[in-house]
């Protein structure tokens, strides 16, 4: 049971570490020729569909985090667990942040063809995602480096 738990909580992490380094450096650099109303709408859909994925992974990741530091006891869990969850928890409230405040303002901006606020919305996404990737590193460090 702990090895699917342990493929669970991997798989979730790749989903969202992989979606994010395609968002940072495979989409965004590509879309440049677009014009902004199709640049925008694309990844305003791309963007609502990788988010679905992630609020699924999220819990998943929340789920069996938790799992593995109970079954081990919080107090008998490496510090690197401890570490991990500390660093997941400040990840889901920055993908929280971004979800309910610039996703959901870039996604109303495109439904309406306001294209500044959109533009302006979409401007707040790579930054929030950096930080969550760099967050996500972080994180995988400190589950292999940290005893």
């Amino acid at each position: 049971m702990w090895t699917l738990v342990k493929l669970v909580h991997l798989a979730s992490a790749i989903v969202w570490m992989g979606g994010m380094a395609f968002m940072l450096y495979a989409l965004r650099p590509a879309i440049g020729m677009l014009t902004p109303p199709q640049r925008l709408t694309l990844v305003a859909e791309v963007l609502s569909r990788f988010f679905r994925m992630v609020r699924v992974a999220i819990v998943l990741l929340f789920i069996t985090g938790l799992a593995m530091l109970w079954h081990a006891g919080f107090r008998n869990a490496p510090l690197g667990w401890h570490l991990m969850m500390g660093t997941g928890l400040v990840m889901f409230a920055v993908y929280g942040h971004l979800d309910a405040g610039p996703h959901r303002r870039l996604q109303r901006a495109v439904r309406e063809s306001n294209w500044p606020l959109a533009a302006d919305q979409m401007k707040q996404i790579p930054r929030l995602a950096t930080i969550n990737f760099a967050l996500g590193w972080i994180a995988i460090a400190a589950m292999r480096l940290v005893p």
